[in-house]
């Protein structure tokens, strides 16, 4: 399936000179947004997932359905103060400013298999993060996978170490 045409460009969002990647259209959808997800599932099944992890916020979208169709649990990864339980943080600088990720300390268990799941990758700050999360907590990340890539970003140069799924590069 072309994924591409179902991609919204938005000039100058969320601010001057960036050109937003807006994935509405694909997962509003019915047949993409389930042929988009099956992709992913099939490659996380491949890898032998136990769990799939997905960041704030558009990591749910992705990452909650691969789980589903994979019938293994799907782990939440928050902004600080929006879990309720014990957590784990992990402290991170991006290009433009400081971020906290959080994901519950019990969520994963020594020797889970994780595959991480996002709309997007750009730069592999915030995925760089989750692995960092993941790997506290005990689980082995196998894989992650992505609705679009920025590839001018180099993204991908950071996370070198694990096999990559994506669906539309730019």
């Amino acid at each position: 399936m072309n994924f591409e045409k179902y991609i919204i460009n938005v000039p100058d969002f969320p601010i001057k000179g960036i050109q937003f990647k807006d994935i509405t259209g694909l997962i509003g959808d019915g047949e993409a947004f389930h042929a988009a997800i099956s992709e992913l599932a099939e490659f996380s099944r491949l890898l032998n997932a136990t769990k799939v992890v997905g960041p704030d916020a558009r990591g749910f979208i992705t990452g909650a359905p691969v789980a589903a169709l994979l019938q293994v649990g799907f782990i939440p990864v928050r902004k600080p103060g929006k879990l309720p339980r014990e957590v784990l943080t992990y402290d991170y600088d991006l290009e433009y400013g400081h971020n906290t990720l959080c994901m519950h300390k019990d969520a994963i268990s020594k020797g889970d298999r994780v595959v991480i799941m996002d709309d997007l990758l750009a730069t592999g700050g915030t995925m760089e993060a989750t692995i960092k999360l993941v790997e506290a907590a005990g689980g082995e990340v196998v894989g992650l996978g992505f609705l679009i890539e920025l590839s001018e970003l180099k993204g991908r140069a950071r996370l070198k170490n694990f096999p990559i799924k994506v669906l539309i590069q730019y």
